[in-house]
């Protein structure tokens, strides 16, 4: 199984950004951190964790101290596998080459840089707290201090961004040869700052030929995209997110994080007073979302597996059904087919890169 370990706090809150985070505040932060490890104490589990996912919020405000405290307290109550992937969100700027070395030493293993875009104009209209010359940096660093597997995210669609500006940030990003990619588009979520801001966004048809020359770009510089929005070189595709688009079950750990044991849905409150004070106790913090039944998990397998771009495994999906996924939906698969969106051979169902970018309309009219 996986675990996920949220850490809530940000220098300042991205104006597009609809997840559970607060503006830093240390003695908060302290508070947090010892509930976190009390809750990974009272949470331990016998099973074999094949990866650590530590996001946010900005887990890189964490002192090396704090890191080490949480994957040693991780380490003490839960058995990992030699090779597990422990990954950890950074944001540049946050870092600098002596925080990084002890991270390292910690057992991160796998960084994720939230760069967003090359061009300062563009990050200033998100609302980043850094410039491109500060990611530079902070990507140097990591290099430098060992880290041999980085992923960068990319947004596009966002304000003040041309389709030129976007493409040239891509090449330079693949200039740097990181190992692994997240390119996607900005969506605009209720009760962010920017759903209440007349914005200045690039026209749609700019919005998908930035897709369209980003995913051939990538294709040529050997960056295999196995997500919808994840490309990398060969044997670096992120193992935490191939378990969630997978069904893997995970732990989330800390507040406001989502678990998945055994068909099971919970998370946790999003209250920072209850999770201060109960995170020793999980089942005063853990809120019940019910046991998936068989549609329910029918239905998460479609969803999950069209994301991928080998699509859904017709073995895996008859020896977890018993039901033939051909057989099931026939009518839709041919309706999808006829329509040049989907595609199929004797091991996987999939979505071409036509059906890609209408996967959330195909996804609903699968359901059951």
């Amino acid at each position: 199984m996986e675990l996920y370990i949220h850490i809530p706090f940000c220098e300042r809150k991205c104006e597009y950004c609809d997840f559970l985070s607060f503006t830093k505040d240390e003695s908060l932060r302290g508070e947090y951190v010892d509930a976190l490890l009390r809750e990974i104490e009272a949470m331990k589990n016998k099973r074999e964790i094949s990866t650590i996912f530590i996001g946010g919020g900005t887990p890189s405000i964490l002192s090396a101290r704090e890191i080490h405290k949480i994957i040693s307290t991780i380490k003490k109550n839960y058995y990992l596998k030699d090779d597990v992937e422990i990954s950890m969100e950074a944001n540049p700027g946050t870092v600098d080459y002596e925080k990084l070395v002890e991270y390292k030493r910690a057992g991160i293993n796998r960084l994720s840089f939230g760069l967003q875009s090359t061009v300062n104009r563009e990050l200033k209209a998100l609302g980043r707290i850094h410039s491109y010359e500060e990611f530079l940096h902070s990507y140097t660093m990591a290099r430098k201090a060992g880290f041999t597997n980085i992923n960068i995210d990319l947004m596009y669609g966002i304000p003040e961004q041309t389709k030129e500006s976007f493409i040239k940030g891509i090449k330079k990003i693949v200039d740097l040869q990181p190992e692994h990619l997240s390119v996607y588009s900005l969506i605009i979520e209720e009760d962010t700052p920017f759903y209440y801001k007349k914005l200045q966004l690039p026209l749609e048809d700019d919005i998908v030929e930035m897709e369209e020359e980003a995913i051939g770009l990538l294709e040529v510089e050997g960056y295999n995209r196995y997500e919808i929005s994840n490309y990398s070189k060969k044997g670096y595709e992120c193992k935490h997110n191939i378990g969630y688009w997978l069904r893997e079950d995970y732990i989330g750990l800390g507040i406001g994080s989502s678990s998945l044991v055994k068909n099971r849905r919970y998370k946790n409150t999003r209250s920072m007073v209850d999770y201060l004070k109960n995170s020793y106790n999980p089942s005063k913090i853990q809120l019940e979302e019910g046991i998936l039944d068989e549609n329910d998990r029918i239905n998460e397998t479609i969803f999950l597996g069209f994301r991928l771009i080998k699509g859904i495994n017709k073995k895996n999906f008859k020896e977890t059904f018993n039901v033939d996924i051909s057989e099931l939906f026939a009518s839709k698969i041919d309706k999808y087919k006829k329509l040049n969106l989907l595609e199929e051979n004797d091991n996987y169902i999939y979505l071409n890169t036509k059906g890609i970018r209408l996967s959330n309309v195909i996804m609903e009219d699968f359901y059951i």
